[in-house]
């Protein structure tokens, strides 16, 4: 369990600082954690669309929002 979301974000910043990833190793490491989720069993999802109403409303309010 998370108890500090801000010292978490800070820790994930400062990694993504001090260790970049080349498109190759990025593109790697989203293949490797897809043939996890297939071994485990969640991935593919059996319905692709199941929850896209949400999505698509968090959108619409997203979209609406002034940029800064």
């Amino acid at each position: 369990m998370i108890k500090n979301a801000k010292l978490l974000e800070e820790f994930e910043k400062e990694c993504i600082i001090k260790h970049p990833l080349s498109y190759d190793e990025a593109l790697a490491l989203l293949d490797g954690m897809w043939e996890l989720g297939i071994s485990l069993g969640v991935l593919p999802p059996e319905d692709p669309l199941e929850g896209i109403d949400v999505d698509i409303k968090v959108a619409r309010i997203l979209n609406c929002l002034k940029k800064k």
